[in-house]
């Protein structure tokens, strides 16, 4: 029983995009200070009117 069998054998790397998380991390960022810059803005000039 001898036998000769070509076998390939094939690497593959996951390449983890470091950048794509930098992007997403800034674009959420901007989304809070977005949000907290609105809240701010409502506590201080409208809600601050009423009390």
């Amino acid at each position: 029983m001898d036998q000769n069998k070509d076998v390939e054998i094939e690497k593959k790397e996951k390449k983890t995009d470091s950048s794509k998380v930098g992007v997403a991390a800034i674009k959420y960022i901007t989304y809070l200070i977005i949000f907290f810059g609105i809240l701010w803005f409502l506590i201080t000039y409208v809600f601050g009117q009423l009390l």
